[in-house]
């Protein structure tokens, strides 16, 4: 969203920084998302009328949820619905008092993650609503993470609010004993959001900070409420991915790749505390695809140099990884490992098959490890070609510059 709100107002980092939480409190209140996202733009758009000559109030998301309350009521009270919610409006804060937000809020959030998995809802419909309402993410970077068409999103994201509102389901966390059958949806999302922030699908910047942070803090809030393996699991390996963040972009804006990043960068508190919870969660004898990876993620950490990373123990994780929950992007990750084991031949045997998957249409990494392991085995004019099919897949500005470096210097030699 993009408002003009005056000088010396940056409403885009407040519409960042607040919307979700407050739309995640509208809707539990309206208990209709389409009209809790109208109340949501009522209330940026009051902010940017008031806040330049009132100034922004102590605390933005109460004073938003407020004004997108008073606009709701007028919408309401236009129609049919008002006498069905109003009892619940009332609920918001008494007149002219602003609530106390921040815990409240973050319960909301919690909430309608849980109510956008609700296991009536299709699959599908669960993640893709999810991750359209509560985190932000648009119709075209859900549809880039699902591999379909962003009108095919769309229509799931339709559906799944019109399910919610034809079926009244309640908008509440389930009891404990009734989370399992939610949980594994509710994984998948903060995943996706992590990996979104983590390396973007498309534009200028390859990290969006917002989204890491937002996934990780979901993270703990789903590890507070259940420290099941595969919550500790993903929770440990967020924070080790983190722990990288600020060796992975040079300050020109560069991929620096895990084998050239600076290790002294890496956060050592981040580290040990995903490490800890990548233990506890082996400990608790439910490992599944995130405790996987997160012990992973946990040897690489572990390395002083890329030069002393234990790729066979890496290769026997994906290995496992691969017979648990068997995808693409395991199979080509696990190449990699296979590349450092037993050399680039043998990767690229494992590679050859992906190319023509249709799991992975168009996804480029499989091209670049391609790339990779011909350029190793000085097969150059055949790794200029899988190079450039990559740059031609590639939407990621930071990741193309690196492809168009890796061509430049085939062409020079």
């Amino acid at each position: 969203m993009t408002v003009s709100a005056g000088p010396g107002l940056d409403l885009d980092a407040v519409w960042r920084q607040h919307s979700r939480r407050v739309l995640a409190t509208l809707i539990r209140l309206l208990g209709d998302f389409d009209l809790a996202e109208e109340a949501l733009h009522d209330a940026f758009l009051a902010a940017a009328r008031k806040w330049p000559e009132q100034g922004v109030p102590a605390n933005p998301s109460a004073w938003l949820i407020s004004a997108g309350r008073f606009r709701a009521i007028d919408r309401l009270r236009q129609g049919t619905r008002f006498a069905a919610v109003q009892d619940d409006l009332a609920l918001l804060t008494p007149e002219g008092v602003e609530p106390e937000a921040d815990r409240d809020i973050a319960d909301d959030q919690l909430r309608l993650i849980f109510t956008c998995c609700h296991p009536d809802l299709p699959p599908e419909g669960q993640v893709a609503l999810t991750l359209r309402t509560v985190c932000g993410l648009t119709t075209e970077e859900i549809a880039r993470a699902f591999l379909v068409r962003p009108p095919t999103l769309a229509q799931r994201i339709v559906r799944a609010k019109q399910r919610i509102r034809d079926a009244g389901l309640r908008y509440e966390i389930p009891q404990v004993g009734d989370l399992p059958e939610r949980l594994g949806p509710v994984l998948r999302v903060i995943y996706l959001v992590f990996n979104e922030g983590y390396v973007a699908h498309s534009g200028e910047e390859m990290l969006r900070a917002d989204l890491t942070s937002e996934a990780i803090r979901l993270g703990r809030l789903v590890a507070d409420l259940l420290p099941d393996g595969e919550v500790l699991g993903l929770l440990g390996l967020m924070l080790l991915h983190e722990a990288r963040k600020t060796a992975r972009v040079s300050p020109e804006g560069e991929v620096i790749l895990l084998a050239d990043q600076n290790r002294s960068h890496w956060d050592p508190d981040l580290i040990a505390e995903g490490r800890a919870l990548v233990e506890r969660a082996f400990a608790t004898r439910q490992v599944g695809p995130y405790a996987l990876q997160g012990a992973i993620a946990a040897v690489h950490m572990a390395a002083r140099s890329s030069a002393q990373t234990d790729w066979a123990e890496i290769l026997g994780l994906y290995t496992v990884l691969g017979r648990i929950a068997p995808s693409s992007v395991v199979s080509l990750n696990r190449a990699i490992a296979v590349s450092m084991v037993h050399g680039p031949q043998a990767a690229l045997n494992l590679i050859a098959p992906l190319t023509v998957s249709e799991d992975l249409p168009g996804y480029h990494l499989i091209y670049a490890a391609q790339a990779d392991m011909l350029r190793q085995l000085n097969r150059l004019p055949e790794a200029l070609l899988a190079y450039r099919r990559a740059l031609d897949l590639c939407r990621l500005e930071p990741e193309r510059r690196l492809l168009q470096r890796r061509i430049a210097e085939l062409v020079g030699k």
